[in-house]
């Protein structure tokens, strides 16, 4: 009885890594998002307050 192993299921049974799989071709820089939001939002104000 003591020979008797339990084996139990692998922790990631069907789970897929998708950032593994796919790679784009452009990136985009965290500062880049950052100035590309500071630009919409001066260009909103612009647009409230002569219009």
């Amino acid at each position: 009885m003591a020979d008797e192993k339990i084996t139990l299921p692998g922790s990631g049974g069907g789970l897929i890594r998708y950032f593994d799989e796919y790679k784009s071709k452009i990136e985009f820089g965290p500062w880049v998002v950052v100035g590309a939001i500071i630009v919409v939002i001066m260009f909103e104000f612009v647009l409230y307050s002569f219009y």
